[in-house]
């Protein structure tokens, strides 16, 4: 798809400084950008690269100040990562724009279909499937009884839907998440055998979140687990049953939160951390990665380490445990004066 520097310059209201007639048909880092290629400057760091860069377009904040005359047109905008953004996005619509169902998928009778979907090859709807409008599922999902889609969500290869799953507006699930599998509880019996507990409850996945690949999401024992509007989740994460994200969180890689545990909004948690059950997490904690929560976190606390704690406490802790060998090797000195 072709582009000129106006066209751009509309999407993103920006101001073009230079060729209005200059095209482009793909994106490229700054770095390495080439002729038709659209790039941005979003970070002092690169500034250098704009200089030698033989891209068409670039896109930098208007308060960048040039140096020296640049090759590529310019789009000057208010902040360029969020431009840059915003053009990702519209490559990307254009890109999933996909309708039709195929022959070699399966819905049942009973599901309900909105208008312009895509449903790929050998996916599967069970009965009383609700599918909204505009939503593109691609080969390989598995969508069981009950499941309800809300519209514009884009369901990616080898999702697997347990019954029941709720999904708002505008969702995103990556390729290989599964979505209401058991969750992870046994009951000792009288001889010691594990008996597994039943989960009857569902997962409720409100609107705009998007999972990554390879996550699991269980559903709850009773009642919902609720991952609230605007949750981002990277790829490999485990949530528990009955857990509550809190609307806008964002979770790193690899983080595996047990169950019954509440998560406020607007929290940041790194890749690696692990979350204990039954605890409540405040709104806008951030955790740092590879921390051990095990306690109620309160509002607005910035934590880190194993068992976490204040991530300040930590920086000023870690330094005396550098230098345990030199303090030790000292109060040995002083022992062995003082025996002495």
């Amino acid at each position: 798809m072709d582009l000129k520097a106006q066209e751009v310059a509309e999407l993103i209201n920006g101001v073009v400084e230079g060729d209005n007639n200059s095209t482009i048909n793909k994106l490229s880092k700054i770095e390495n950008g080439d002729n038709n290629s659209l790039s941005f400057l979003g970070n002092p760091k690169y500034n250098e690269y704009l200089y030698k860069s033989t891209a068409s377009i670039v896109i930098v904040n208007k308060s960048l100040e040039l140096r020296e005359p640049v090759k590529p047109t310019l789009i000057r905008v208010e902040d360029a990562n969020l431009a840059f953004s915003t053009l990702l996005e519209h490559f990307n619509n254009q890109q999933v724009s996909k309708q039709g169902i195929d022959n070699e998928s399966s819905i049942s009778i009973n599901v309900k279909v909105g208008k312009n979907i895509y449903f790929g090859k050998y996916s599967i709807a069970e009965n009383n499937v609700l599918i909204g409008n505009n939503v593109k599922i691609y080969s390989h999902v598995h969508i069981s009884e009950n499941v309800k889609i809300g519209d514009n969500c884009v369901i990616y290869p080898g999702v697997k839907l347990y019954r029941n799953t709720v999904i708002g507006k505008n969702c995103i699930i990556h390729s290989g998440t599964v979505i209401g599998s058991d969750g992870f509880g046994f009951n000792k019996d009288d001889k010691g055998n594990n008996l597994k507990v039943i989960h009857n409850g569902n997962v409720v996945i409100e609107d705009n979140v998007e999972i990554g690949s390879n996550c699991s999401i269980d559903r709850a024992t009773i009642g919902s687990t609720i991952l609230k509007s605007g949750v981002k989740i990277d790829n490999l994460v485990q949530i528990a049953h009955n857990v509550v994200v809190g609307n806008n969180t964002c979770i790193a890689a690899q983080v595996g939160v047990a169950g019954s545990t509440i998560i406020g909004d607007d929290c940041l948690i790194g890749g690696q951390v692990g979350i204990s059950g039954h605890l409540k997490i405040g709104d806008r904690v951030q955790m740092q990665a590879k921390s051990g929560v095990l306690k109620n976190i309160e509002d607005d606390s910035v934590i880190m380490g194993y068992p976490a704690f204040n991530y300040r406490d930590y920086n000023k802790s870690y330094v005396h445990f550098k230098n345990f060998p030199k303090i030790m090797n000292f109060i040995n000195r002083l022992m062995k004066k003082e025996n002495e």
